[in-house]
């Protein structure tokens, strides 16, 4: 199981999701102001951040918040099954 985090420049709700993935250790972070954030989010049809998916083993998408920060105890029980 992998987190993806996608985040930009001057987003004011990325704080907010970085802190939700706090001590996460299968955690990916791109930057979709980059060429390769975009490509990492395309397959997850992410266009805003902060976004968060995440992803089984084949990377197929089992959770994700598109435009918002998850509430951590959220994501925690996500990831923790």
């Amino acid at each position: 199981m992998e987190v993806k985090l996608f985040v930009k420049q001057d987003c004011p709700g990325c704080a907010a999701a970085a802190h939700a993935c706090e001590g996460l250790t299968n955690l990916s972070v791109y930057d979709i102001g980059e060429i390769e954030g975009i490509a990492a989010a395309s397959p997850y049809a992410i266009s805003s951040a902060p976004s968060i998916v995440v992803v089984d083993s084949a990377g197929r998408e089992i959770a994700g918040w598109r435009g918002k920060a998850p509430d951590p105890a959220d994501l925690r029980a996500v990831v923790a099954n």
